[in-house]
């Protein structure tokens, strides 16, 4: 069953949906989704959420502040720091439900927000879980191989111009989140991001420029050894370049246990669109195994439950040179 909701995050009112299991009659583990970089909860997110609602879980998805069905100023404006305290009002919110079991909560985030449930898991102990999919871990690194060097200081003035416009009252300047300029400063350059995003329901090809202000500023690195004993699971397309999966080992292996990593073999938007079903069976088989206790089985048959495709590694993984998104 799934309704609509509305909670409210310190000031602006976040939009979203709740899923809960058919038959549920006691409090049950659930788990708070958002979606990443200026992306809404029409992309894909419906699909996640009732894999893992079959299996017994409910589910909180949300729109991110300044997006989609949610509301907040200034729109097409993405804010990391203001999206981690998000999450952590929609486990509050959530938390209140009577369908909740508040000390079984679990998080969910893919790409930006891949980023963010590092983070969220390592300072907020309500986490009892976390799924971190195709992640881009270090806004500062990834810039560094989207970019090329001689145009950082083009960029930074760009930065610098627009702080100085807002302080004297002109409006933000703005920027694509994805483009086939070369010549044009993006969140994610190339082909393959462009056409990715091509139909993607109530979103815009826009954001602020201080949005990419921000990305650059932002790293979890530093959070991923923190992040234990909540048991972790990260998700890697081994031919994300956007990601970029050196990094996103770099953060694994500063993990410490309970973890796992699984792989699939493509690039960054396939795990939305041609490995979807795998990588939310990936993600619901971890949180039955770390959520779902006192011998209470997932509501699905058991027989229904195949192993997802891609492979596995030990605590430690080796990390793998890739290159970076277009220059």
């Amino acid at each position: 069953m799934r309704r609509d909701v509305v909670f409210n995050a310190e000031g602006p009112t976040l939009r979203g949906w709740f899923y809960v299991p058919d038959g549920a009659n006691k409090p049950v583990p659930t788990i708070v989704m958002v979606h990443g970089f200026s992306c809404t909860k029409e992309m894909f997110l419906d699909k996640y959420a009732e894999v893992f609602v079959k299996d017994g879980l409910a589910v909180l998805v949300y729109d991110n502040r300044n997006f989609g069905d949610s509301d907040g100023q200034l729109r097409l404006e993405v804010d990391p720091y203001n999206q981690i305290r998000d999450y952590r009002h929609a486990m509050t919110y959530a938390s209140s439900l009577p369908e909740v079991d508040g000390r079984r909560i679990g998080i969910w985030g893919t790409n930006y927000t891949g980023r963010h449930v590092l983070q969220v898991a390592a300072i907020d102990k309500r986490v009892t879980c976390v799924v971190a999919q195709v992640p881009v871990v270090s806004g500062y690194r990834n810039v560094q191989r989207a970019i090329a060097e001689d145009r950082m200081p083009e960029l930074l003035a760009l930065f610098a111009a627009d702080r100085q416009a807002r302080f004297a009252g002109k409006a933000p300047a703005m920027a694509p989140v994805a483009s086939l300029d070369p010549g044009e400063f993006s969140a994610f350059p190339g082909r393959n991001a462009y056409d990715s995003f091509q139909g993607a329901p109530k979103w815009t090809n826009q954001v602020t420029l201080r949005s990419l202000e921000m990305f650059l500023e932002h790293d979890a690195l530093s959070y991923a050894d923190k992040i234990g004993p909540v048991p972790l699971l990260m998700i890697v397309e081994d031919e994300d370049t956007l990601a970029a999966v050196d990094l996103s080992l770099n953060a694994y292996n500063r993990a410490q246990e309970p973890k796992k990593i699984v792989f699939f073999h493509g690039g960054h938007f396939d795990a939305y669109v041609r490995d979807q079903a795998v990588c939310a069976r990936a993600a619901s088989d971890w949180y039955v195994e770390h959520l779902i206790k006192d011998g209470q089985p997932p509501l699905r048959k058991a027989a229904d439950r195949a192993a997802p495709r891609g492979s596995t590694r030990p605590a430690m993984a080796k990390e793998k040179e890739t290159t970076g998104p277009d220059r």
